[in-house]
């Protein structure tokens, strides 16, 4: 029992590795999955959805409430899938958005660049520099996605367990390398690492249902336990206090709420 994030390029085959890894460990393979779960729980329409988490952020987009909205809600929905275990996930930032879960295994695929140029053109039927350029252009929209948001670089290897090269090695090779390190201990789910995705899942429930009124608020979760921090007004800070006592009717698993005002929050808060 794991859970197993794979961070990719695009046409560098790590679709093709997750979906190979998920069907040999018979774990669920999810991606796309992810939006469509955000889109219909939080009523906002799939293209909306694609664009805002997908697109590279521009000079006003990096201060805009509707772009982190729209990532809390995918990191919701992202933690609840998660939370069932066994489970392959190959999109949007896994190993950044499921922080705080020590045993997830986190992969980095990366493949040869002419490789990867070759796959672009017979896909899209496109001339050698054509393929290049959207190939880097897509590159440096992921880099600055990345940074923008968390502040690192997802070409890092220091993010990941496990960076394997589809150009040394075959996608069956990845694979076997992959299943091989899901069976370690340190990556099998435990009591105690399930509690912590729970926390995570439950800490990411809190958040999206308060973000659209409260943008800027941050939340932990421990034992069911919500702290949440603003930096708001005091006016603004007595009215989140109600709402969020309304939560904890609203979503199970809250067992204690407190709202903590003047605070930014831990380093370990979403």
């Amino acid at each position: 029992m794991a859970v197993i994030t794979i961070s990719r390029g695009s046409y560098s085959k790590g679709k093709e590795v997750a979906e190979k890894v998920a069907a040999r460990l018979g774990y669920r393979c999810l991606s796309r999955e992810v939006i469509l779960d955000a889109s219909e729980n939080y009523h906002i329409p799939e293209i909306k959805m694609i664009k805002a988490i997908h697109d590279a952020p521009t000079i006003l987009e990096r201060f805009g409430h509707d772009k982190t909205r729209f990532i809390t809600y995918y990191q919701s929905a992202l933690a609840r899938d998660v939370q069932k275990d066994n489970v392959v996930y190959h999109g949007l930032a896994g190993h950044l958005l499921l922080k705080g879960v020590p045993h997830i295994l986190k992969v980095r695929i990366i493949a040869d660049l002419q490789e990867r140029v070759r796959n672009e053109m017979e896909r899209e039927r496109i001339p050698k520099q054509e393929a290049l350029s959207l190939i880097l252009r897509d590159d440096e929209e992921r880099r600055k996605w990345t940074q923008s948001l968390y502040g690192v670089d997802p070409w890092d290897s220091s993010l990941y367990d496990l960076v394997l090269h589809i150009h040394k090695l075959t996608v069956a090779e990845a694979v076997d390398f992959i299943c091989q390190a899901a069976d370690l201990p340190q990556f099998r789910t435990t009591e105690e690492y399930q509690r912590k995705m729970d926390d995570l899942a439950l800490a990411s429930q809190v958040k999206a249902a308060l973000i659209h009124d409260y943008p800027g608020i941050s939340v932990t979760a421990e034992y069911g336990n919500i702290l949440i921090y603003t930096k708001a007004n005091d006016r603004l800070a007595h009215k989140l206090k109600e709402d969020a006592k309304s939560l904890c009717r609203d979503i199970e698993g809250i067992n204690d709420l407190e709202v903590h005002s003047g605070a930014v929050g831990p380093p370990s808060a979403i």
